[in-house]
């Protein structure tokens, strides 16, 4: 088909929003604080009184009481000189930024001009504003996706650590709507595959809107980025919106190009994914910024480019065979058995039980590890002793693979481990992420990991779609959430309730963990689902309304031996 790229699908508008506070930290100055980050810009309405020049500065960060004026990295900080003429309403903003305004290819993504500039920031210094600065005198004008609705989702549980953590995270992915598709931050304003699936599971968990992942999905399919692992990403978009929605109208056209993001063009004759010198130099990504690669070492045969290649046919093996392309479908069925083996046989070390990272090297890295285990290629015998390695290690990853490797631990019931990594009180956690005070998620666990990060990237916040997925353990069991699967992990938690958004509507989950196990579900009307409930220590079976209710237990869950519907409140005892 031939592309084109319409975001009027998907629109974003100006929200007014009023200040927090407004103080005097020194005479002639005012300092206003938003309460949060967002992109936007400043309308201000003066009175009578207050004429001439002043001068605004906008900030993205703090430092001892006031707007921080040389911040690190990409961090915002600008100023605007202008002048007030009575009562006439002017709308305040710095010039553009070069960096995310450019043309070239890929170009940034520009937001509407009638807008005036948009940056990101949450606290404004005014010089010179001549008498008493109130809030009606001005307001914030923020940008968001126009279908957001902030109670599409929600998450509490036992620990206020992690609600701070699923609230920074969600509103990461409400703020970062401003530009009408996924962007990777304010720094470049691109859209890159790795980050916008990222930031599509996100999205789908904490609000109702799918056209945002498809207009992204089809800006990418006309200015794709460099990365390896970026084209199999287009395939995982497709398949978690085939997913989500069922949408087999929108999956069709789409098809064929999907088929050229497999990395076909690089299998070599012993079926693996080769990388010459320059891929090994400059497109294999395995993790981002370089320093997070826990000391991977690059070879012909990746192991991380190779698992993103069987996933991605695993994938578009499903997809075929919904689309109806019989030999599509049978032929990568027969790829998968013919490099599933040889994906064993070359990787995996079975001195040390792991994965290593290549041919020719015996380095153990987290990332060799974490994208197999995550992507189901352990062979199950073997993926309890990975799962306690990889929690061993730490969070030796970015916050980019932080979302494989905290899938990994899920899946594989290594949720009090997956914890303990989000709420380590180190810098390499999201309670390190939400007690730094940012109001929207970082490019990386730190500055020093990553000097020029911008403090408001969405692929940092994978708790947004990790809690609801895991912890309330709602996810679409089949195409568009036909039947759904409640999958809850304890995780260390005394409790966890929540409403998780689905294209049949919300689904609500709360339970409560002790002795017993106890929760109660809600689904949409004519949605059934498969229960998976974790086994309690001494517990001999799940309990309904007084009476057992026959299940299976299979290694640590109990699993309803018949779909449920409606509302029921279960107990594992």
């Amino acid at each position: 088909m031939l592309w084109s790229v319409s975001l009027s699908a998907a629109p974003t508008h100006l929200v007014d929003e009023s200040a927090v506070t407004i103080t005097k930290p020194e005479p002639g100055v005012y300092l206003v604080d938003f309460g949060r980050v967002s992109f936007g810009n400043l309308r201000l309405t003066p009175p009578a009184s207050v004429n001439g020049e002043i001068v605004v500065h906008f900030g993205e960060a703090f430092t001892n009481g006031r707007i921080n004026r040389k911040p690190p990295g990409s961090v915002r900080y600008q100023s605007t000189t202008v002048q007030l003429k009575g009562t006439q309403t002017v709308v305040v903003a710095p010039p553009a930024d070069k960096r995310n305004t450019r043309k070239n290819r890929p170009p940034a993504i520009l937001t509407p001009p009638e807008w005036g500039v948009i940056l990101p920031f949450r606290w404004i210094e005014i010089e010179g504003w001549d008498g008493e600065l109130l809030p009606e005198h001005l307001i914030r004008q923020s940008a968001y996706s126009a279908t957001w609705d902030d109670n599409a989702a929600s998450f509490e549980c036992s620990d206020e650590i992690l609600n701070r953590i699923w609230d920074l995270c969600r509103y990461s992915i409400k703020a970062t709507t401003f530009a009408a598709v996924y962007v990777d931050g304010d720094r470049e304003r691109i859209p890159y595959e790795a980050d916008a699936y990222l930031n599509q599971l996100s999205h789908y968990y904490t609000d109702n809107d799918k056209q945002m992942a498809r207009d992204t999905f089809d800006h990418l399919m006309v200015y794709p980025t460099w990365p390896t692992e970026c084209a199999p990403h287009m395939v995982f978009m497709a398949y978690a919106d085939w997913m989500h929605t069922a949408d087999m109208a929108r999956l069709k056209p789409r098809y064929e190009g999907l088929k050229q993001k497999l990395l076909m063009e690089r299998v070599a004759e012993d079926g693996l994914v080769s990388s010459n010198e320059n891929q090994i130099r400059s497109a294999d990504l395995v993790d981002w910024p370089k320093g997070e690669r826990d000391g991977f070492v690059f070879t012909s045969r990746n192991v991380v480019v190779n698992a993103f290649h069987l996933k991605a046919v695993e994938m578009m093996q499903e997809l075929a065979t919904a689309l109806g392309h019989t030999e599509d479908a049978a032929e990568y069925a027969k790829q998968l058995g013919q490099k599933l083996p040889k994906f064993q046989e070359t990787f995996f070390d079975s001195e040390s039980g792991v994965y290593r990272d290549g041919v020719g090297t015996d380095h153990h890295s987290s990332h060799a590890n974490l994208f197999p285990l995550a992507f189901g290629l352990v062979p199950e015998a073997k993926r309890e002793f990975i799962s306690d390695w990889l929690a061993e290690r730490g969070m030796a990853c970015s916050v980019y693979s932080a979302q494989y490797l905290m899938e990994a631990l899920f899946i594989n019931e290594a949720d009090k481990q997956a914890m303990d990594l989000i709420l380590a009180e180190n810098d390499r956690s999201w309670r390190h992420m939400v007690n730094s005070g940012t109001t929207i998620s970082w490019e990386a666990w730190d500055q020093k990991y990553k000097p020029n990060q911008d403090w408001n990237h969405p692929w940092g916040a994978a708790p947004a779609n990790l809690f609801p997925r895991y912890l309330l353990g709602a996810e679409p069991l089949t195409p568009g959430w036909e039947v759904a699967r409640i999958r809850p992990s304890i995780g260390g938690l005394e409790f966890a309730r929540g409403k998780t958004p689905t294209i049949r509507g919300p689904i609500y989950i709360d339970w409560v963990a002790g002795e017993t196990f106890r929760i109660s579900i809600a689904l949409p009307k004519g949605m059934p689902a498969r229960v998976e409930l974790p086994v309690i220590t001494g517990s001999t079976g799940v309990i309904k309304e007084g009476k057992p209710i026959p299940a299976t237990r299979v290694g640590k869950r109990w699993i309803l031996d018949a779909p449920v519907e409606g509302r029921l409140e279960l107990e594992v005892r």
